[in-house]
């Protein structure tokens, strides 16, 4: 089998993406504007990603993998996982994300199996679980990236429900029933209680955010711009408590976070590489137009302090390797420059993905260079990759553990 070969991703056109940013990556025209939010390279079933052999036949990544699972994967992660068990993406954050979490690996094989015996079909909007697997996520920020992260630490969330007096009859049953309470109570109130609560803090906060007077670092930023985009007639998203719960988190280019299964998160802003289990399991809890299940959310929600770990490059080194806590994925950063040339030893089935620069990659015989807007190839077990900058480039290369 071929052991190197280019790849091409499967676009995604959820509502809350970009329009510039992957259309520039993959240079596509977009007159119309349309929404390009993540961009799948693996072989999950909703990533119909295809490889370029040799002979220029197309064949759909999860195909050939299947062809000869032990040559392509390798040994290790065939045993451990029956096939590739990463899902890497590009995503263009325009439009905050929902309030989500999602379910362990053991816990998502049950919820899954109920599902498909309640006849519920994998394409339904009320679908909750769309596979049997956890999706643990890293991701690597490529711009100034905001997001939600997990609960404040006691003291910074008692601070905030001090100081947001909207917010302070949340106090006493914090204190008294922790941060499952707390959350409870936010995901269960009457939505005429919502409300009431929170419509003085709008007619507040919405004026500020409309006029610049709020910074990015400011909660209040954040309440206001979901009320502004997520707000229907008589209903005032309760996803806006989470953004004063949940652990704000600013990071800059390069450096990366983990979220495993149960930690309530939500992307606000920006634009990211991101690698996970492959999964589509998602729970939401706010913050979106989709499908809402408060009582599968706050199953599988950790109520508990969350001290955000910020993941940041070695300063000076060309190679990062971002490790996370799970055998399914590990991600590796290049970056390069003009004419500097390292070779990397292929384990399993593993992704190659260009973000900045050109470079040739060669097993062998086989050379493919990647370039905008031919992005990203596919590696396979027993390859031995020579990787050449053509110019300054940064490249990032997906495998298993």
């Amino acid at each position: 089998m071929q052991q190197l070969a280019s790849l091409a991703g499967s676009i995604k056109h959820y509502d809350w993406g970009g329009t510039s940013y992957i259309p520039s990556l993959l240079q596509i025209e977009n007159p119309n504007l349309e929404p390009f939010a993540e961009y799948w390279l693996g072989v999950h079933p909703q990533a119909d990603c295809k490889i370029t052999l040799a002979n220029g036949t197309q064949v759909l990544l999860r195909d050939y993998v299947e062809q000869d699972l032990a040559a392509t994967l390798g040994s290790t992660v065939l045993k451990r996982f029956g096939n590739l068990p990463y899902l890497l993406k590009v995503l263009d954050v325009k439009d905050m994300l929902s309030i989500q979490v999602h379910p362990s690996k053991a816990q998502a094989a049950i919820d899954f199996e109920k599902e498909n015996e309640t006849g519920v079909p994998l394409t339904a909007p009320d679908r909750n679980y769309k596979d049997a697997n956890h999706k643990p996520e890293l991701m690597v920020a490529m711009s100034e990236f905001y997001l939600l992260h997990g609960f404040k630490p006691e003291e910074e969330l008692i601070s905030v429900l001090d100081k947001v007096k909207e917010l302070k009859k949340f106090k006493a049953v914090f204190k008294k029933k922790g941060y499952a309470g707390l959350y409870k109570m936010s995901m269960e109130m009457p939505q005429d209680e919502v409300n009431t609560l929170l419509q003085s803090l709008l007619a507040r906060i919405i004026p500020l955010y409309q006029n610049g007077q709020l910074e990015k670092s400011n909660e209040d930023f954040w309440a206001a711009r979901a009320a502004l985009t997520f707000g229907r007639p008589g209903v005032i998203d309760r996803g806006i408590f989470s953004v004063y719960f949940f652990n704000l988190v600013h990071l800059t280019t390069g450096q990366a976070i983990f979220q495993d299964a149960g930690v309530p998160h939500a992307y606000l802003e920006g634009q990211n590489v991101e690698i996970m289990a492959s999964s589509d399991n998602v729970l939401r809890g706010g913050l979106t137009t989709k499908h809402i299940d408060t009582v599968e959310l706050l199953k599988h929600t950790r109520c508990e302090a969350t001290h955000p770990k910020i993941l940041k490059p070695a300063k000076g080194k060309s190679v990062q390797s971002y490790k996370a806590p799970v055998k399914d994925f590990t991600l590796t950063s290049y970056q390069l420059k003009k004419g500097e040339s390292i070779v990397v030893d292929i384990a399993t089935a593993e992704i190659f993905l260009l973000m900045q620069g050109k470079v040739t990659l060669q097993s062998k015989k086989i050379k493919v260079a990647l370039a905008q807007p031919n992005i990203t190839a596919a590696a396979f077990a027993g390859a031995a990759v020579t990787v050449k900058a053509v110019e300054d480039s940064w490249l990032f290369k997906a495998a298993a553990r």
